[in-house]
């Protein structure tokens, strides 16, 4: 049976080629319970590959056909494979974090096989530090990486005894819904007749804020720059954490939120980074910072799809001072909150759509190295959990995101935060972000000045 998949679902698999791979990932590092080795661990989802339960999620491949009209939707894979989906890997002597990331990287720039469920994970051993990690990584028609880091988490406990765990790709077992009432369908109605009005006036003020160079879903003054050129599908990664509480600190003492914070970290690091290639542009680099439409319920995100706004946001890279940059971020991403916030769900998707219809327009017209770019890259905070999580008894020690780079988007920073700490993934285009491991540097420079610009 094909279930009809939804358009911003599709869109990523109409815009993947060979040079842009259009899956998200996750690196996670697991510490073996205390008398244990990363061998125990291994032998642990040996026992969790030996059982054939597989959530529905995972065994959906994508599928168009003239029953449904040259349309993208998705259909059960009755010869699922799991071995095919589950691979093991060792990593070359001396087995440091270094040959882990450049692993990482590697299989983060090969396409899943569309005539399989788009989702693969790489069970790594070989670290020298005696941890095991795990590389996952899944379309993002399937998932978006809220709703790919939600699934993983709520396989793991907070009870580092428990055992006997399910593998994350294991069915769930759900706590019974409470009924839901049932929809007024004059209201509905109502409600979609209201939202289509409001289309022209949302419209209208995306452009308005936009031409007046305000943030919002729109931006018409993002800068040509080194990020913004056709790229190629080879990947380079790298990745580190800070103590949440350093960032948290900043925040509290400029009055600005945390995820201002990681923003105006990632301004001075670009802004030290892109110095040190003498490609600094003169105007202000324009972040896309997505938003998060999904719930906050127990079984939000967990049917998969995407669900995302975008706000632009000015970040501040043409200015000296680590604290002026920080007020900019913080004042961007205001406006940009304020303007969503008049919008109904549906709006902000319309409007988050157009902002960043170029990305799709330029490369088919040719246009991306000649016409303004719509943003200079993305930059998204993923909320992971908050305590730390098990895996029968393993103690889940990092989790590290992996994402997109596109043509005209060269670079994209994606962040999650874990127990204590804000983990920082960058993934950028291997030919066209050179030294992409020395923007972790700049990254600990910019908190460092960013705590001195506030007194800490």
């Amino acid at each position: 049976m094909l279930l009809p998949m939804p358009p911003t679902s599709s869109l990523f698999l109409m815009a993947e080629s060979r040079e842009h791979p259009m899956h998200v990932g996750s690196l996670q590092l697991f510490q073996p319970p205390e008398g244990a080795t990363a061998l125990d661990v291994r032998r642990m989802f040996d026992d969790a590959i030996g059982v054939d339960e597989v959530a529905p999620l995972f065994q959906k491949r994508p599928r168009r056909s003239i029953s449904t009209l040259g349309q993208w939707a998705w259909e059960t894979d009755r010869a699922f494979d799991l071995e095919h989906h589950v691979r093991r890997n060792a990593l070359p002597a001396p087995g440091r974090i270094l040959e882990l990331l450049a692993l990482c990287s590697r299989l983060h720039s090969t396409l899943l096989d569309r005539h399989r469920p788009l989702w693969e994970m790489h069970l790594i051993e070989g670290l020298e530090d005696g941890r095991y990690a795990a590389y996952f990584k899944v379309h993002h028609s399937l998932v978006d990486g809220v709703s790919a880091l939600r699934m993983l988490s709520r396989q793991l406990s907070t009870d580092a005894d428990e055992r006997n765990m399910p593998a994350p790709w294991a069915p769930r077992e759900r706590a019974p819904r409470e009924p839901r009432p049932r929809p007024n369908r004059a209201s509905t109605a109502a409600s979609t007749i209201s939202d289509a009005l409001g289309l022209g006036p949302a419209l209208l003020r995306t452009v308005t804020r936009a031409i007046n160079d305000q943030s919002g879903s729109m931006s018409l003054a993002a800068p040509k720059s080194m990020l913004n050129v056709d790229i190629t599908g080879a990947r380079r990664f790298a990745a580190q954490s800070w103590p949440i509480e350093r960032i948290r600190g900043v925040g509290k003492a400029a009055d600005a939120t945390v995820n201002d914070v990681v923003l105006a970290m990632c301004s001075g690091a670009l802004r030290q980074y892109m110095q040190s290639l003498d490609a600094l542009p003169e105007s202000s680099l324009i972040a896309m910072v997505p938003v998060s439409l999904h719930g906050d319920g127990p079984g939000s995100g967990d049917g998969g799809g995407n669900a995302v706004g975008a706000v632009m946001c000015r970040l501040g890279t043409d200015l000296d001072d680590a604290g002026e940059r920080l007020a900019t971020v913080h004042q961007s991403m205001a406006e940009g909150k304020e303007a969503l916030s008049t919008m109904s769900p549906s709006q902000i998707l319309a409007m988050s759509a157009l902002g960043i219809s170029p990305l799709a327009l330029w490369p088919a017209l040719r246009l991306t190295e000649t016409m303004r770019p719509p943003f200079n890259l993305i930059i998204s905070n993923v909320p992971g959990p908050r305590e730390p999580m098990y895996w029968n008894g393993a103690r889940l020690d990092g989790l590290y995101p992996l994402s997109i780079p596109l043509d005209g988007q060269a670079l994209n920073i994606t962040c999650t935060s874990y127990s204590s700490e804000i983990a920082f993934g960058l993934t950028g285009c291997r030919r066209t972000v050179p030294h992409l491991q020395r923007l972790l540097g700049y990254l600990d420079d910019e908190l460092a000045a960013l705590e001195r610009a506030v007194g800490l």
